[in-house]
Parts: C-alpha cells; sequence; structure tokens
C-alpha cells in the first residue's frame, strides 16, 4: 500500500529534484547571447516596441560617446518638472495629467474641469459590491485585495469582453475612479476583521480630488490640509507612468496584445506590481531606516552613520543582501528626476509634521550611500536616490499604513496601464511572443 503524504511535505522533498532537472548553466546565456531580463550587461533594455506614450533619458551621446546624465522624465512631450510647476501653489493636477496620458494632449480648463467631474461621477461601485466583494475574506495583502474586486468587477460589465478602443478606454476610467475605493475599503475591511480595528466606511465625495478621496477616505475624522493633498496629489503624477518597459506595463502590452479583456489585463499589472523588486521598494526603505535608527545611536553624526552603512554594504547588517534600498535604478544613473521633484515637496511636509530630524537621516544617507557603493561595488553607473527613497517616508507622514504603500502606487499607475493598453490596441495587431532556446538533452526510453 502506498503510503499517505501531505502535499507540504511531499514538496519539500520534491523541491531538490526540480533544482537538479531546472537548473541552466549561466554559460550558456552567454554563448547564446541571451539577454537576461531582457536587459543587456550594461542594462539597458532590449527594444521591444515603440510609444508616443512617455519617455525616459538617462544618458546622452557627448563626443561619440554614450555618458551618464541627469535624469529624464516625459509625459507625451512634457517634462515632468514643467507640468508639475505649471500646476498653482495649491492646484491638484492629477486628474488633469491623467487625461494628458491617455488622450494625447493636455486639456483647456473646460476639458480638465469636464474629465475631473467625469471622473468623480464614476468613482462608484455596484450595489453591495463594498460588502459583498471588498469585505468577503480581507487580506492585509492590500494589492491581492484590489486584484480580486477589478476581476469580480468584470461580472457586472455587460460588456467585459468588448475590447474595442471606445470600450476599453471606458473600461480604463471606470477603474481609475474606482482603484482609490478599492485600496482604501480593502485597507479598513482588513483593519476590522484582521486588525481588530474600528471600521468607518466614507463615500467618496465627487467634488474632491483623487488625492483628497484618498485621504479623507482613509481617516475618520476625513480632515486634511492643503499641503498633504498636494505632496499626495504629486506623488500620483510622478509615480503615474515610466514608459513601455517596466515589468507591470510591459505585463499590460503582453496580456493586451493576446486580445484579452480590460479586467484581466489591469488584474496581470497588479499582480506584476506587487512583486517586491517592482512595487514594493519603498517598503523595504522604511524598514531599513528603522533598523539604522535602532543601531546607530547618533544619526546626525556622519561618520557613525557611514559605518553602519558600510555594514549594510558588507551584508553585515539589516537583511544581510548588501542593498540600500532606494539607492540606484535599472535605468536613471546620476539622478531620478521624479526623487528631484519630489524632496522639495518631503521638506515641506516634514517641516509641516515637525520631522525634520526624521528628513536629516534621510538627506545623511542620501549624501553617504552613493559614495559607499561606488566605493565598495563594482557598478557600470552612478548610483542615485530614486523616487521610492523618500515615497514611504512621505506615506508615513501621511497616516498611511505600509498595507497601502504599493497600493497607492497602483492608484498613480493604473493611469500608465491604462494609456499602454490603448496605444497597444490601436497601434499593434501581433500577439507579443518572445523566443526562449531550448537547451534540453534529448533522451531515449
Amino acid at each position: 500500500m502506498t503510503q499517505k503524504i501531505s502535499l507540504n511535505d511531499y514538496v519539500r522533498e520534491k523541491e531538490e529534484v526540480c533544482r537538479r532537472n531546472d537548473s541552466i548553466s549561466p554559460r550558456l546565456y552567454d554563448e547564446y547571447g541571451v539577454k537576461k531580463g531582457l536587459r543587456d550587461e550594461n542594462g539597458n533594455g532590449v527594444l521591444a516596441g515603440l510609444t508616443n506614450i512617455s519617455k525616459i533619458i538617462a544618458s546622452k551621446i557627448k563626443d561619440g560617446k554614450k555618458t551618464p546624465c541627469d535624469g529624464e522624465l516625459w509625459y507625451r512631450g512634457y517634462r515632468v518638472e514643467e507640468l508639475l510647476g505649471s500646476l498653482g501653489e495649491n492646484e491638484l493636477g492629477y486628474e488633469k495629467i491623467a487625461y494628458l496620458l491617455l488622450m494625447g494632449e493636455l486639456p483647456d480648463e473646460n476639458t480638465a474641469e469636464s474629465f475631473k467631474n467625469l471622473v468623480g461621477e464614476s468613482r462608484t461601485l455596484p450595489t453591495n459590491f463594498t460588502r459583498d466583494v471588498i469585505m468577503k475574506a480581507p487580506s492585509g495583502d492590500i494589492m491581492n485585495s484590489m486584484t480580486r474586486s477589478i476581476l469580480t468587477l468584470a461580472s457586472y460589465d455587460e460588456r467585459a469582453n468588448d475590447t474595442s478602443v471606445s470600450n476599453s478606454l471606458r473600461q480604463c476610467i471606470q477603474l481609475i475612479s474606482e482603484f482609490p475605493l478599492f485600496a482604501v475599503y480593502g485597507y479598513h475591511a482588513y483593519n476590522y476583521y484582521e486588525k481588530m480595528g474600528s471600521m468607518v466606511i466614507h463615500r467618496p465625495d465627487p467634488s474632491l480630488s483623487t488625492a483628497e478621496n484618498i485621504l479623507m477616505m482613509l481617516r475618520p475624522d476625513q480632515k486634511y490640509t492643503a499641503t498633504e493633498a498636494k505632496v499626495l496629489d504629486t506623488a500620483l503624477i510622478l509615480h503615474m507612468e515610466h514608459g513601455g518597459g517596466n515589468n507591470s506595463t510591459f505585463t499590460t502590452r503582453v496580456i493586451t496584445s493576446s486580445g484579452s479583456d480590460t479586467y484581466s489585463t489591469i488584474a496581470a499589472a497588479m499582480s506584476s506590481l506587487k512583486g517586491p523588486k517592482h512595487g514594493g521598494a519603498n517598503i523595504k526603505v522604511m524598514q531599513m531606516m528603522a533598523d539604522i535608527k535602532a543601531h546607530v545611536s547618533d544619526c546626525e553624526d556622519k561618520d557613525e552613520l557611514a559605518a553602519y552603512l558600510t555594514k549594510i554594504i558588507n551584508k553585515d547588517a539589516f537583511d544581510r543582501k548588501g542593498l540600500v534600498y532606494g539607492m540606484g535604478h535599472a535605468v536613471y544613473s546620476l539622478s531620478d528626476p521624479r526623487e528631484r521633484v519630489f524632496k522639495g515637496y518631503v521638506e515641506k511636509l516634514a517641516a509641516e509634521k515637525g520631522r525634520d530630524k526624521d528628513l536629516a537621516l534621510y538627506k545623511g544617507v542620501e549624501e553617504l550611500a552613493p559614495k559607499l557603493i561606488a566605493q565598495y561595488r563594482h557598478i557600470y553607473k552612478g548610483v542615485s536616490p530614486n523616487v521610492d527613497f523618500y515615497s514611504g517616508f512621505v506615506y508615513d507622514m501621511l497616516g498611511i499604513p505600509t498595507e497601502l504603500y504599493t497600493a497607492m502606487f497602483a492608484i498613480a499607475r493604473i493611469v500608465g496601464w491604462s494609456a499602454h493598453r490603448i496605444e497597444e490596441l490601436i497601434c499593434m495587431d501581433k500577439i507579443i511572443r518572445p523566443a526562449y532556446m531550448s537547451v534540453m538533452e534529448e533522451r531515449s526510453l
């Protein structure tokens, strides 16, 4: 009689079998010219498509040589710094910039107001959806909770499988409007059922912006300051789009190219974004900073701080992976334009919140880490802070729970995903199907 074995015991036993039979020699990747991660040895992405939506610049040609430069991020032909600079001091521009990315042109005042009103009025869910879907099986993994909501929403759409451009645009605008509800309500359900906290569900206010609604719905007293709304709005704009090659946006392109519906496409993008190598970087920054505070007696002492950062780099401290989180980027080298822009807003919010001492620690790490990384690591391009170096700190100052950090990224990036889905539908008619070379050994029975 065959002895029964549990699934957990079975897979533990078979893991080594999988490792033995699935291992491929790194030498073969070089031999066949395979670009791991679809990037070359210098970190440049393999060209897989064309786009009109955004542009990232990290180097320029000088005297015939590729030379690193301060990073640039462009949305539909405009530098992101100029777009943010064009907004009034307290003007919230998420909806305006979302229109630009979706439609390809800046709206005039009337068009911008009309689109903002449309987003506000579309920020509704089907009857009992919050109770029957979001509050069922609550989870601290808000990204999974949101993805379940996205897929379930398809059941309420009579034209869920219509992939025409107009219908896909309708679905995308609807999802852009509803993402804050999925995230905030998902957190409140988790906080009530799993953390034994209180739960107050506020209905969205159509007259408020996306950033204002997030803060209002998240807080029991519904109150927020103009500075808080402006900083969150800026964070959402800076995370809104970042070229077609990032993992979740490329996922959007791949799934769209198969002919799949909008809900399945955006759910797949969500599954990509939740990966810690993509959307979870700001959480690791926060954990690292807490670790530094716990082990450095005087965070303003540059020598003591540098000594501990050296331990982190040498895998002797924190998570022992040798990474200073929030430093470096797959594309940018000398600087991340989003971090440069964001830093000024961070300083303003830190002053309002009395968090100057914490800000000093971040500035100290920002100053010291690139030099230390260059000293102890062989790097092919410069290292500088990326946008997620400060974003977790900002969310913390805004009172946004850690469980919602990646969800905030999603609330922003849904705009970019939507723009790339529409562009893929309009421009392409082939399924994306790269090649894999088989290196298996042929055998006979």
